[in-house]
């Protein structure tokens, strides 16, 4: 298990956390248990991908179109099929990925829908590993490529196993169908996009423009911190804009006002983290919201919005500490 991000290491009273493990929030938004990302780390064999047999497609058959889709006709297979109904020309997903994408899953036998983001409007954000989503969408979607609509079945074994998923009415022996339309995926080397906004302010951290994959560095400048919150583009995007109620995927450093030395960064542990703005330290959630996706911000945290007296522990930030962050916003949901 990687280490928890100190930004959900946040002592109770400062922010409300939720239950988890890991520096995963749950990304997916789906309407209840039924999304792939409601899955169990697997101790399934790798499985046979094969081409079908798939049920058609019979209206909605645009990529980012909400499909509709056959019941499945006769027995399923016990591999895992899989098919590209549209190929796209974005790169290629691996595992390990982070994937965005809209999809609807219905169960084989009966053409019972049983989610689907289409209607939610709000793609799925999540990442292809295991214990994260469901083995059929961590085998059937490494080496897609963003753009593309992706038709599966999914027998039971890379789906939710014998047990099944009562509360979105999947038996045990149910073999599901799933529509996936991959529109974007992220790594650990993704970085913001955008324009390049001019950082004029003498009194305020610079930040690096380089969008190679890189950490971008901060330069804190010999001048007493500003007292009150400060979030301000360095690289702006063109993305949709970050609500309050948002989760997001990003890429981030953190350094001390004080001394300029780094204490966090997704960059160093070379892995993304994604979680939710009602998570972490208000200094963050006040500072991203509003802001587009796509865009590196600058945020300088007081102490009143971030740890105050009580930082993490082992975490090198001392009580009273104001915080300079970088952060490219990779996706929001």
């Amino acid at each position: 298990m990687r280490r928890r991000s100190l930004l959900l290491s946040v002592p109770a009273g400062l922010v409300t956390l939720a239950a988890c493990g890991n520096d995963k929030a749950d990304s997916s938004k789906a309407s209840d248990s039924g999304s792939p990302s409601a899955a169990a780390p697997s101790a399934a064999p790798s499985p046979k991908i094969v081409s079908g047999p798939l049920p058609a497609i019979t209206a909605g058959t645009k990529f980012g179109e909400k499909p509709t889709v056959a019941k499945g006709s006769g027995a399923p297979s016990k591999d895992l099929a899989v098919k590209t109904v549209i190929a796209g020309g974005g790169r290629t997903v691996a595992e390990n990925d982070y994937i965005q994408a809209n999809y609807l899953g219905q169960v084989w036998a009966t053409a019972k829908v049983f989610d689907n983001s289409y209607d939610r409007r709000t793609p799925l954000v999540i990442q292809l590993s295991r214990g994260s989503i469901i083995d059929g969408w961590r085998y059937g979607l490494v080496g897609k490529k963003v753009g593309s609509r992706v038709e599966m079945a999914v027998p039971p074994t890379w789906g939710y196993g014998p047990q099944g998923n009562t509360q979105a009415g999947i038996k045990g022996t149910d073999t599901l169908v799933f529509v996936v339309d991959i529109e974007n995926s992220f790594n650990a080397k993704s970085s913001a996009k955008g324009k390049d906004v001019p950082q004029n302010n003498a009194d305020l951290p610079k930040v690096g423009t380089n969008t190679d994959g890189a950490a971008p560095s901060i330069d804190v400048p010999k001048a007493a911190a500003p007292k009150n919150l400060v979030a301000e583009y360095v690289i702006e995007g063109d993305g949709p804009v970050v609500k309050a109620e948002n989760s997001v995927l990003v890429q981030y450093k953190g350094v001390l006002w004080d001394t300029g030395k780094e204490f966090d960064s997704t960059y160093k542990r070379h892995a993304l983290t994604s979680f939710s703005l009602q998570q972490v330290v208000k200094g963050w959630a006040q500072g991203l919201t509003g802001k587009k996706v796509g865009s590196r911000v600058l945020i300088v945290i007081p102490p009143s919005l971030g740890y105050g007296d009580n930082p993490p522990p082992n975490s090198g930030i001392k009580k009273d500490s104001v915080l300079v962050f970088s952060v490219d916003i990779l996706a929001a949901m």
